[in-house]
């Protein structure tokens, strides 16, 4: 496993489409209406080496009850500006498309968490603000502080896509079926 922090640098780009990873450090997320807001009144958060995590975390109290990924396939066309901004890393569920794997090249990785471990990833992680509030609580940037949060690299800088590759060759093997 290999160990990474925020902000992040140029070690993301020599991971590898596979590799696992354990990310500490702040990291915010953004859902779609975060995506828009900070479009058009800016990043509330510095976005060099930033992590952004697309997630609406439920919190109850200042406290991170559950922090599970949203499918990130949704922020295909609403993440070119963070990492053209400086983003480092993009977090989610599922895949990506080809858009952002042209927009990571040379720039950055694309981390994906398992969908139904909501409780695993809040454990990991601490609450240390909100921005765009008014936004309600799935929606808004959530500023937090996670340790150890295990993660796997999906498309790489390269453009190496975790998810494509596993899908041309189960597309090849069906093919051969026939």
């Amino acid at each position: 496993m290999i160990r990474l922090s925020t902000p992040l640098g140029d070690e993301v780009l020599s991971l590898k489409a596979g590799e696992r990873v354990s990310l500490s450090g702040m990291i915010y997320t953004a859902r779609d209406e975060a995506h828009l807001r900070m479009q058009e009144k800016g990043i509330p958060f510095d976005p060099q080496g930033a992590a952004v995590y697309h997630c609406g975390p439920v919190v109850k109290d200042n406290t991170i009850i559950a922090a599970g990924p949203t499918t990130s396939a949704r922020m295909n066309e609403l993440s070119g500006f963070l990492v053209d901004a400086g983003v480092r890393a993009l977090i989610g569920k599922g895949g990506m498309g080809e858009t952002v794997r042209k927009e990571l090249r040379a720039e950055g990785v694309y981390l994906a968490f398992t969908g139904g471990c909501a409780a695993l990833a809040a454990s990991r992680m601490t609450l240390k603000g909100v921005f765009f509030e008014d936004l309600g609580m799935p929606e808004a940037v959530w500023a937090i502080e996670c340790r150890d949060l295990p993660l796997t690299v999906a498309i790489d800088s390269e453009g190496n896509d975790l998810f494509f590759d596993v899908r041309r060759k189960a597309e090849k093997r069906f093919d051969k079926m026939f």
